[in-house]
């Protein structure tokens, strides 16, 4: 089942021309020759993913490792992306790109790109405009690599507390906050190297927020699968001392928790279906 289903995207880009100088910004189409020439640097990552990522287990130290060197070695050019410098991109959106407005100046969409998709891994590229978000989400039971292949993009994440620690509110319609502790909260910028996160460790439920246009490919393992109780939930965070009574099982600063309340997909998550325009993977 395809990742773009929990973003809530909706259908893919319609033919029109300010949709096709969207694409043309950011995909550069190159004649490539799958038959004469050397195995492309996308084509061995994925290559590495199918020979040894199984849905049933998580990939080894070893392999993390493996993975992460073929991410580092990837940019922009290597999935069919042309970094141009890029004026601002908060733009005037898609549906009246000649007439400025304080309604419209935020409307261009994250664009998600999926490269590969099977039982065992997704692989796919988010482009993120200026100031685009992604809100605070979970990976159950999941590993995630990330390579941001062009721009800043800000990361926040943490890891749930264990044992859970869990406080429903008396007396107001809300639903039960869990604590947490943050994992990570940094700006990466390209070129740096990949980031890992892990079932329980390095920041499983994170939020991403672009400080300039970006873009990051990313390989889930096991991919997103409801069936299989991996199912991505969005949540909104509160300051530790929003919830505390003394009896928390913290340890540090209390600026390094927070509660995290379960939340509905946020409306203004504006996502679209991109397509990839890099050197063909060979399935």
């Amino acid at each position: 089942m395809s990742r773009s289903r929990y973003f809530g995207l909706s259908n893919p880009f319609t033919s029109n021309s300010t949709t096709t100088m969207f694409f043309q910004r950011l995909f550069a189409m190159a004649n490539y020759s799958s038959s004469s020439s050397p195995k492309t640097s996308i084509q061995a990552l994925y290559d590495t993913c199918k020979n040894n990522l199984t849905p049933s287990s998580s990939p080894s130290p070893q392999l993390i490792h493996d993975l992460s060197s073929k991410l580092d070695t990837l940019g922009p050019a290597d999935v069919g992306l042309r970094e141009e410098n890029q004026e601002d991109d908060r733009g005037h959106g898609f549906s009246m790109p000649n007439i400025p407005s304080r309604i419209d100046r935020w409307a261009q969409p994250i664009t998600y790109v999926e490269l590969s998709e099977s039982d065992s891994f997704t692989m796919c590229m988010f482009c993120f405009p200026t100031s685009s978000v992604i809100p605070l989400h979970d990976h159950p039971g999941m590993t995630v690599l990330s390579k941001v292949l062009y721009g800043s993009l800000h990361v926040k994440g943490y890891d749930w507390v264990e044992p859970p620690c869990i406080k429903i509110s008396k007396g107001i319609s809300r639903a039960p906050v869990r604590l947490a502790k943050l994992s990570v909260d940094k700006v990466l910028s390209a070129p740096c190297t990949t980031s890992v996160l892990y079932p329980n460790t390095g920041g499983n439920l994170h939020c991403f927020t672009a400080v300039t246009s970006c873009a990051v490919l990313d390989i889930l393992t096991p991919p997103y699968e409801e069936s299989a109780g991996r199912k991505c939930t969005y949540y909104r965070d509160y300051p530790y001392s929003s919830f505390r009574n003394g009896d928390e099982p913290i340890d540090g600063k209390e600026d390094e928790y927070a509660w995290l309340e379960e939340i509905e997909t946020p409306d203004d998550l504006y996502m679209r279906q991109g397509m990839y325009a890099g050197p063909p993977i060979q399935i």
